[in-house]
C-alpha cells in the first residue's frame, strides 16, 4: 500500500503538481488523457525529474503511487491524487474527490484497485486500449460495445433456449 505523507514544506509556487512514474505506459496514457483535460492548470513531472524537489518527501514513496502537490503544500496520493485532479479539468469535477473523500467504502475500494493497477501496470494498459482505444486524447468508449453485443448475445442464446 503506498504511504500518504498528507503534507510538503517544498510546495510547487505557480500551480499543483501531478509526480508520477515517467516509466510507466499506463500512468503516461491517463497523464496524457489528464493533460488535455487540465491544460496548463496542473505541471506534470515524472518523479524521476522531480522527486529531488521535494526534501521531506522520499523518493520511494513517489514510486508507489502519483502525487498531487498543491501549491499550499497539501499531497494527495494514489487515487485521491487522480479525484482531487478532477477539479482542475474545464468544467471542473468535483464530486470524485468529495465521495472518495467522505465515503470509507468507496475510497476503501478505490485504494485496493489502484493498489491492483499499480501491480499490473502492463496488463492495465492492454486493457485500456481495448476498452477506450491507444489515443488518450480522443478516447473511444469500445466498453460500451462489448457490452451492447454481450446483451446481444445474452438475448440470442435466450431466444434460441
Amino acid at each position: 500500500m503506498f504511504g500518504k505523507i498528507r503534507h510538503t514544506d517544498f510546495p510547487p509556487t505557480k500551480k499543483p503538481q501531478m509526480v508520477w512514474d515517467g516509466e510507466c505506459g499506463f500512468c503516461r496514457y491517463w497523464v496524457t488523457y489528464w493533460k488535455s483535460n487540465t491544460a496548463d492548470r496542473i505541471d506534470y513531472c515524472p518523479y524521476q525529474e522531480s522527486a529531488s524537489s521535494y526534501l521531506d518527501f522520499p523518493v520511494k514513496e513517489f514510486k508507489k503511487a502519483s502525487r498531487l502537490i498543491e501549491t499550499d503544500g497539501s499531497i494527495y496520493s494514489g487515487p485521491d491524487s487522480a479525484f482531487r485532479s478532477f477539479r482542475y479539468f474545464d468544467p471542473p469535477n468535483k464530486f470524485w474527490h468529495q465521495l472518495y473523500s467522505e465515503n470509507k467504502i468507496f475510497r476503501f475500494g478505490c485504494q485496493h484497485i489502484y493498489n491492483f493497477i499499480a501491480k499490473h501496470r502492463s496488463l492495465m494498459l492492454k486493457i485500456t486500449f481495448l476498452f477506450f482505444g491507444k489515443n488518450p486524447k480522443s478516447l473511444k468508449l469500445y466498453w460500451f460495445l462489448y457490452i451492447l453485443l454481450l446483451i446481444v448475445l445474452i438475448s440470442l442464446a435466450t431466444w434460441f433456449l
